[in-house]
């Protein structure tokens, strides 16, 4: 599979490439709310103020790409949070206003494929339509559902991406099982907290994939894996599993981008993988700009194709030694609360 254009909003200004070119934005606080960019060009007045916030970032990211490429097979994105805010305003309603009159915006926009849905009806995309709603492992949900359709021979070009917003619903329930940090700490700061919790974040990225590669391919993916409830024997087990049948040596990767989010609890699994499989390799992280998120591992993919094509990234990302050589293989990592386990295996084009 293989990547040709992409586009992100997240808690950074990645939406253009003053990522690449400004100083990077400091937050604060357990809350990394995204930098959108203006949508009046791009979205009606009247539709964009109706737009519950993840469509609106999940439009905003991905409408630009498919008026670019409108020759797309289908859209598959992949959620764990997303529309979830509209779904609580509407659920809030039906008891406000005694199971009566009722705004139809929030229920249209209340489920997670609503993104996906306001995509294909804004683009007239008739499409192959799906969104994977399975926790930490969406996005490798819909990285596998896309490689599945190319040797299907059912489709030759896809929109691939993910969406999450923070929810005050969901944001308040992770925090009452202390899943974010109660001290005050800052993106400069995080990852050297050594405390329990980590900060909540949000985007949307998104990603064309063709099944072939072209003129215009920037990277590979080249394989996708996933396993949960699973300790660090079984992940390393699956891990030189997906390495070996992409006949894939460990020495051969020369860089990681791994989720540590400064959560003391579970970034050991993270120290143990680069120290124990993968000690020479340049290690980026990303939470620390962008926040913790079900679908973090888009983002770090959205970095890995900078990566390869040879982008310099910001310092702040870089973990390890100064980066000598240009990347050719990439593999990211992550986990979602130490229970779901995701791989991504990346590389450059020659």
């Amino acid at each position: 599979m293989f990547i040709k254009d992409l586009s992100c909003i997240s808690a950074q200004q990645t939406y253009d490439d003053a990522f690449f070119e400004i100083e990077l934005r400091v937050n604060t606080g357990n809350r990394y709310t995204a930098l959108e960019p203006g949508y009046g060009n791009l979205i009606p007045a009247g539709l964009l103020r109706r737009m519950g916030k993840a469509v609106r970032m999940g439009v905003g990211a991905g409408l630009p790409l498919i008026q670019k490429n409108a020759e797309l097979d289908g859209i598959i994105l992949g959620t764990a949070n997303g529309g979830l805010e509209d779904c609580l305003k509407f659920l809030n309603q039906i008891v406000d206003y005694n199971e009566g009159t009722l705004t139809p915006t929030n229920f249209v926009q209340s489920t997670p494929n609503a993104v996906a849905g306001n995509l294909a009806l804004m683009s007239k995309n008739t499409g192959y339509n799906a969104t994977h709603v399975n926790k930490g492992l969406a996005f490798e949900g819909a990285l596998m559902d896309a490689f599945l359709l190319f040797d299907e021979g059912k489709a030759e070009s896809l929109l691939l991406g993910s969406i999450e917003e923070i929810s005050d619903y969901n944001y308040n329930i992770d925090m009452l099982a202390g899943s974010w940090k109660k001290e005050e700490t800052t993106s400069e700061t995080l990852l050297n907290s050594a405390t329990p919790g980590t900060v909540c974040g949000e985007a949307a990225v998104m990603v064309v994939v063709e099944a072939q590669k072209s003129v215009d391919s920037l990277v590979e993916i080249v394989d996708v894996e996933q396993i949960s409830y699973a300790d660090k024997d079984k992940v390393k087990e699956k891990l030189i599993y997906f390495l070996s049948k992409n006949n894939i040596e460990l020495s051969e990767i020369d860089t990681l981008i791994l989720g540590y989010s400064g959560d003391s609890r579970s970034d050991h699994w993270y120290n143990w993988l680069h120290e124990n499989l993968f000690s020479e390799s340049v290690v980026y992280n990303y939470k620390n700009l962008v926040g913790e998120f079900p679908t973090a591992t888009a983002f770090a993919v959205w970095m890995g194709v900078h990566i390869l094509t040879g982008k310099k990234m910001p310092d702040e990302t870089l973990l390890t030694k100064v980066v000598k050589r240009k990347s050719e293989k990439i593999l990211v990592y992550n986990h979602h609360k130490g229970i779901q386990h995701g791989f991504i295996l990346m590389s450059g084009l020659r």
